[in-house]
């Protein structure tokens, strides 16, 4: 089977690589059943990335359905060390305009209903999560970003993950300004918890596509809306994509990152505990630890 260290999870309009050549197709199975999509791998840049559709090819899959614990898992079983998430999200801001691109460094959780980690019976696990994106990979994306001359990029900033479907009521949309908030989306979680559990490096580009619902002079966020500002926005994303995978380190081991050891720490059961069964089942997250 291909592997590759790279893999971007893509959001919404965001459902193939333009660049990716050397492409094949992979079903992976994973004990949490099936991931959103097949799995693209091919080369950008030369360099193998491993590429999944959030949302199913054709947008099928809405926000709180996504299967997220199959996704990583799947990336991670590929050899997937770094994940890139493009997510659309709405500006809570008004310096963040529309088609402006924002890499995040906060997530402030108000989904309702998802499953937030792999571990269940036989197994206690916490993770630090104080700093929920990779601040070595944030970087990587915001200098490239920022090579990009003819968009806006900020760095930072918190973003808001809601449950979905449904937009934010115009008290939601102002109390999280209120509340210090920057942008607002429906994916983040659980994906950026499951990708910590899993000691991956993630980190993600949000496209601005409209002022959610706040702004008093701009008209309230619609499909058409983001669709339209969406498109600007996965150019970019596509530019940034291919000069950011000649930029990852080839070996995260020489990385000073502490996500590639998130779970050194992190299992509070007693190793003779944990039934063979568990050990067997989540082998490939915690089975260099269980020695």
């Amino acid at each position: 089977m291909p592997r590759a260290t790279i893999g971007v999870i893509g959001g919404s309009g965001l459902y193939r690589m333009e660049q990716m050549t050397e492409v094949e197709e992979v079903k992976v199975k994973t004990p949490f059943g099936d991931p959103s999509d097949v799995i693209t791998i091919g080369k950008v840049a030369g360099v193998p990335m491993a590429f999944l559709p959030r949302h199913g090819r054709g947008h099928r899959i809405n926000p709180s359905a996504i299967p997220v614990r199959a996704n990583i898992w799947a990336l991670k079983s590929l050899g997937v060390e770094w994940v890139i998430s493009v997510s659309a999200v709405g500006s809570l801001r008004e310096e963040i305009a529309p088609r402006d691109l924002v890499i995040p460094d906060q997530i402030f959780d108000r989904t309702k209903s998802r499953v937030n980690s792999f571990f269940e019976q036989g197994i206690v696990v916490h993770c630090t999560f104080a700093d929920p994106f990779c601040p070595t990979l944030s970087k990587l994306l915001l200098e490239t970003a920022r090579e990009q001359g003819d968009v806006k990029v900020h760095a930072g900033g918190t973003y808001v993950c809601m449950e979905g479907p449904l937009f934010s009521t115009r008290a939601e949309s102002n109390v999280y300004r209120k509340l210090g908030m920057d942008i607002i989306g429906m994916t983040a979680l659980p994906e950026a918890k499951l990708a910590r559990e899993a000691e991956l490096c993630y980190a993600m580009i949000a496209c601005a596509t409209d002022y959610d619902c706040w702004h008093t002079s701009e008209e309230s966020v619609t499909v058409e809306m983001v669709i339209n500002n969406l498109s600007a926005n996965i150019a970019n994303a596509q530019h940034i994509l291919q000069r950011v995978a000649e930029r990852i380190p080839a070996e995260r081991s020489h990385v000073n990152c502490d996500c590639q050891h998130a779970l050194a720490n992190a299992i509070m059961t007693d190793r003779a505990q944990i039934p063979q069964a568990v050990k067997e089942r989540y082998s490939l997250l915690i089975g260099k630890y269980m020695s």
